[in-house]
């Protein structure tokens, strides 16, 4: 096994460890993926941060200028609004309906519900949080959660994360009603992973590498939301906190958002709650949200 190869299957084996988390972020191909369509299940993402090829990585995006009124930081951006708890969307041009893949959307939304004030600060690209980095992938929920905490944050919870995608417009793509391929890092061709390779450390780090299908954070200018944040949908599958869990459904309070790179739903309210706090994979990784200040 390389040596390369043998530092990602530690980050997987030894947990992670923020300083650990922000180097491998960088320099090395991450280990750590999921969805689901108003509370249905999809296949499992889990690894992603694999070293690309040299000359691969996008340029390093300039430094986003901090928030306004000052309450995040320049690393985060504030979102500040009123959020909608049911919103109904209605296809009028499918791809797959059965996969609940749809090309574009009525423009007329439904809301229902009682409508809330949400004002909180949430990561501008996936963690590691660098523009030009690739995600960290093959972290499960419990590390995801304990290197927000690292860094004076947490994880978004669920309403957080899909109001920082759909905005007070509540679009179902982060970029409007209409699908596009080329917006966000979405609807790449599916690979079929190997899942004994995972349960042999010595396997884990080629079948990752093999996988892969990131592109660096803010390398697709389309993909940002209303609110500003970049790669929502599609890229990596990210991990958000499940605040009402279902534990006859088996549901933990761990949830995926967003989708990664596959052919899949890949809009801002479909959710997977399906996966443990432990579980991880080739496309899951996640972002930080916090309070917001001042």
């Amino acid at each position: 096994m390389s040596v390369s190869a043998a530092s990602r299957t530690s980050l997987v084996v030894a947990g992670l460890c923020a300083a650990l988390l922000a180097a491998a972020a960088v320099v090395a191909p991450r280990f750590w993926a999921a969805e689901r369509p108003l509370r249905m299940g999809h296949a499992p993402d889990w690894l992603g941060g694999a070293e690309k090829r040299a000359g691969s990585r996008a340029p390093t995006a300039p430094a986003a200028a901090p928030t306004p009124d000052g309450a995040c930081g320049p690393e985060m951006l504030l979102v500040d609004g009123i959020y909608c708890p049911y919103v109904g969307h209605r296809c009028v041009e499918w791809i797959e309906e059965h996969r609940d893949r749809c090309r574009r959307y009525d423009e007329k939304v439904l809301c229902e519900g009682t409508k809330v004030p949400k004002r909180f600060c949430i990561d501008r690209y996936e963690y590691p949080n660098q523009p030009g980095a690739y995600p960290v992938v093959m972290a499960s929920w419990v590390e995801a959660e304990a290197a927000c905490h690292a860094e004076g944050k947490r994880l978004c919870t669920e309403d957080e994360w899909t109001f920082a995608c759909e905005g007070e417009t509540r679009v179902p793509y982060p970029y409007g009603f209409e699908r596009k391929a080329d917006a966000c890092n979405i609807d790449r061709t599916y690979r079929n992973p190997d899942f004994s390779a995972f349960s042999h450390d010595r396997a884990i780090a080629d079948e990752v590498s093999r996988l892969d299908q990131r592109v660096p954070s803010g390398s697709m200018a389309g993909c940002v939301s209303p609110f500003g944040v970049h790669d929502m949908t599609g890229n990596v599958d990210e991990w958000v906190l499940n605040e009402a869990p279902k534990t006859d459904a088996g549901e933990d309070v761990s949830s995926l958002k967003g989708g990664y790179w596959g052919p899949i739903r890949a809009r801002c309210r479909p959710v997977t709650s399906s996966h443990n706090r432990w579980f991880r994979f080739y496309q899951v990784g996640f972002r930080c949200c916090k309070a917001a200040g001042g």
